[in-house]
Order: structure tokens, then sequence, then C-alpha cells
């Protein structure tokens, strides 16, 4: 869904991946609030609405741009745990998740749960940045918990994808099935009573309610019990880190983006580095040639990462492993492998609010898809991130203890060169960079507007399989033929190839906004 440019009379845009989202940060944005009251707004409400890609039992990132002041990103991502205990005595064990076309496989169980950060990461952007009380703030998302929303078909369907997560166990199938069992479908209201009422009394005792309260005893207790590896001390020893965004310039635009420990951010600005190289003149999109050099630049980048060892540096949280990715010699070294090939003719949920003042803000979400476990009595989905493939690149059960776990989670801020402010980010697991990466360039290289940009097929190019969607060309996947094992053509679009949601501030104050319709977006303007 996306809204056309409107007069400088708005107070705002907001594009995200649910209407209820949409919703909240709207009323707070009537209400006088700012981008930043708005996007918690909806970061609560989100984790109603959006269940599968969101929880207060999961982590995330924020990226404020305030009108007046420097750049920050708020890192609540999730924490690996203190210490280990025996890994016989832990809840873990493989699930599968089904896209339809492709099958992804995930872990499970009370073992398969980071630290939580969510919760602290709220109140740590309300206490910074927010003008309006947090129980203002929540007052959307107990609304919609307490008396329910209708699932459409997209909602559906991303619980059918999960189906094997959320009927694992007796507490999460309380929340997300029917009396016989199977799952809540499109046109039912899905009511979570628990969840409003923990929201509320979130609000009014603070972020102490989880990490030093009566939820995080639950938690603990749980964890002992039936084979977690959280203590008390976990909880109440979580920080949100405040990092400054890791900047980079691009043929006059300048990127802001999610900085290590996290990957995302690292990857797509080394990305667009290699795109720097190459003249976009004759470069048509939806060809044969753009086709393939997305392709020559998503295989350089996997390439440069395994080569140089990030995912190491990033897990060791050693200083400099983005200088040691963007250092000039190494780009020009893998631009020349770019230059020089021929050109033939997964749960996460974003959110992105610009207000008329000029303040920005991209809001990046993620539970993995949930570990199964509810909390009890409280309506919260735990988080599975010590179980999702992607972020255990060395393998389950090897992490390294007490470190902030690295994401491919990249909420971006763009300034481009026509005047154009643009905040946006992507849900999609490893699909995230190369969804925003393809956005920035639509924007900045294609000149096309946010829901252009958006909206136009993308290309996936992983470990030899290039996954493409239906709209390129005719005759272009051909090109790939030379450079991948594999091409899975995708006969639609498809939540795989993640969720950009974006707004845009012209420069004269006029707003416009897309949401990513493969996974449920709205966009709004106020």
């Amino acid at each position: 869904m996306s809204v056309g440019v409107t007069e400088q009379s708005a107070k705002g845009a907001i594009a995200c991946g649910h209407p209820e989202t949409a919703a909240a940060a709207r009323e707070i944005l009537e209400d006088g609030g700012n981008a930043f009251d708005a996007i918690l707004a909806g970061f609560v409400a989100a984790t109603v609405a959006e269940p599968v890609f969101c929880s207060l039992g999961g982590g995330g990132f924020l990226l404020a741009g305030p009108a007046e002041g420097a750049p920050l990103l708020y890192d609540f991502f999730v924490q690996t745990p203190l210490k280990r205990r025996a890994s016989e005595e832990i809840d873990f064990y493989p699930s599968h998740a089904d896209f339809g076309t492709v099958k992804q496989e995930f872990h499970i169980g009370l073992g398969a749960m980071a630290t939580p950060g969510a919760i602290k990461g709220l109140f740590a952007v309300h206490q910074d940045l927010a003008s309006l009380p947090m129980s203002r703030l929540v007052e959307p998302a107990v609304r919609v918990a307490r008396e329910g929303f209708v699932l459409r078909e997209i909602d559906a369907f991303v619980l059918g994808v999960v189906g094997a997560i959320l009927v694992a166990r007796d507490d999460s199938k309380a929340v997300y099935t029917n009396a016989d069992g199977s799952l809540l479908s499109a046109g039912q209201t899905m009511v979570q009573r628990d969840l409003a009422e923990t929201i509320e009394a979130l609000a009014a005792e603070g972020e102490g309610y989880l990490h030093d309260g009566p939820l995080g005893e639950k938690l603990i207790v749980a964890c002992r019990q039936q084979g977690g590896w959280l203590t008390e001390h976990d909880l109440s020893d979580y920080r949100v880190a405040r990092r400054r965004p890791l900047t980079r310039d691009y043929r006059g635009a300048r990127i802001l983006t999610n900085p290590p420990p996290s990957s995302g951010g690292i990857l797509i600005a080394f990305a667009l580095a290699m795109l720097a190289e190459q003249d976009f003149a004759d470069v048509r999109f939806g060809s044969a040639a753009h086709l393939d050099l997305l392709a020559q630049v998503m295989a350089t980048t996997n390439r440069a990462r395994v080569e140089n060892h990030l995912q190491d540096a990033l897990d060791d949280q050693r200083d400099g492993a983005a200088e040691q990715l963007l250092d000039p010699d190494l780009l020009a070294r893998y631009a020349a492998q770019v230059r020089g090939h021929p050109m033939n003719p997964r749960g996460t949920t974003h959110l992105s609010v610009i207000d008329r003042a000029g303040n920005m803000a991209a809001l990046t979400l993620s539970n993995g898809e949930g570990c199964g476990y509810v909390l009890p009595g409280s309506g919260i989905m735990m988080n599975n991130m010590l179980g999702e493939e992607d972020l255990n690149p060395r393998g389950f059960h090897q992490w390294p203890e007490n470190h902030r776990i690295s994401s491919m989670m990249a909420p971006s801020l763009a300034h481009i060169a026509d005047g154009r402010s643009v905040a946006l980010g992507s849900g999609g697991s490893n699909r995230i960079r190369t969804a925003i990466l393809q956005v920035l360039v639509n924007l900045i290289d294609h000149g096309q507007t946010i829901d252009q940009a958006v909206e136009n097929p993308r290309l996936h190019f992983e470990r030899g399989v290039a996954n493409l969607e239906k709209g390129f060309e005719a005759g272009a996947a051909a090109s790939l033929e030379g450079l991948a094992e594999r091409v899975i053509a995708w006969p639609s679009q498809n939540l795989y190839f993640g969720g950009v949601h974006g707004v845009t501030r012209h420069k004269d104050g006029r707003f416009a906004a897309a949401g990513d319709l493969r996974r449920g977006g709205v966009a709004e303007i106020v």
C-alpha cells in the first residue's frame, strides 16, 4: 500500500506492517505527539497485531534522526546468556517455517531463548525522545489487545507459515488456536486479554516489571525447571546500547544505518560501495544488466563477509569491524572483481515515521519466530534467537557468553541529493540487507518514488542460489545462469523477500509513504 505526496499541512507519514500498528501511530500524531511518540505507540501495537514478527519478549533497533540534534541508534536486541549449562538439560529442538516455495528450519524451546531487550528499549527511547507519557502511548495497543482485531488473509498466512511453532506447547495454543486446535484463520478475531493487562502493568510499573519483577521471576523459574539458559542476572544486567549510526555517502546521498555489532548495516554499506563504481546511465531497471549487476554485488558481499571473517569480528565484539570491511583498499579490490565481470543484455517487522518538524524514526523489531513458549499469564511469546541459523553461524550452543547478538536488521535513514529525506527498513531474516539495498538503489540510482522503489520486484542471491520475483524483463533471469548454481523463479511477490516500509519527506515539507504488500504493508499520511 502506498500514499502519494500530500500538502505541507500534514502532521507526518507512517509506513508499517499492519493497520493496527499504523492506527496507533496515527492516533498519537493526531494527539500532538512527535515521530518518536508515534513510533513507540506503533512499537507496542505491533507486538499485539503482528505477534509472529515481534514481541515484548524479543528485541530490536531504533534509528532516531531528531530534527535538532545528532542521530542515534538504540540497540535493544537480544543478548546471549551469561553462562551455559549442560546442553543435555536444554529444551531445544527443530521446527520448520513453510513459505510455500521454500522451507526454512528453525529451532525452538526454552533453550532457544536469548535475553530479551524490547521492554528496556521501549523505555530508553521514551526517556530520551518522547513528549507524551507512556500511559498514553500504550492506550491503542491495550485497546486492540483487549477488544481484538480481525485477521487479514496475510495475517492468517503468516500464522500458517510458523504454525508448527505456535502449536508446539499448550501455552502457545491458548493464544493462537481455536477450541478444536486449529489455527486462527482469516476473518476471525484475535483477542489477547492477558497481553492487554501486561502492557498496562508495564506502563505503570516500568521496565522493572519484567527485568526485576514478577514477570521476570516466572521466566527464570521456567528456565530453571524446563530447560532454558536465563537466570535473574541475565535480566537484571541487560543494558540498552546507544550507538553512533554507520554513515556512508552514495551518489550524493547520505545513508545512516545500523552499526556493529550488527552486520546488516555494514553489508549494505559494502554493497553500496561496490555499486558506486558502476555507471547506471545505461542500466535500465528490470533489465538483464540490472539483474546481473545486483547478483554480482550480492555475491561479492557474501564473499567479502566470509573471506574477511566479518562475523567472527562481530561475534567477538572486536573494534574496527566496520573499518575492516569498508577499508578503501579492500573495497577497491572487490569492486574490481565486480567491474570485471561481464554484464548480460525471515520473523521481523518494521515501522517508519517522519513528522512535520522533520524528526525521523526507523524501527525494526524481531522475535525470531518465537520459541513456542508464552510466559504464563502475560500473553508474551518469548524469542528463539538462539535457534536461528542466520544468527548462529558458528553452530548452535557455540555463542560467546554475554554478547549482543549480531543481526541483519538495519533500520536506516537516507538524505538524498534531490532533497528527499527517507526513513526505511525491512523484515525478512537474511533477506533484509538485499531488500533495503534494492530499495535504496531504486530511489537513488533509478530516481523512483518511494512506492515504486518498494513495489518493484526483488532478487536475493546467496550461497549460489538466486531467488527471483516475478516482474523483471522477459529473459533477464537467463543472465543469472552463469553465476548461480540454481535459479528459483517465484510466481508472485512473497514475504520471503522482506517487507520494506518507507516514508519520505520532500524538501518542501510534503510527504509520501509506502507499506510493502509482501508483508501486509500499510502507509498513512496524517
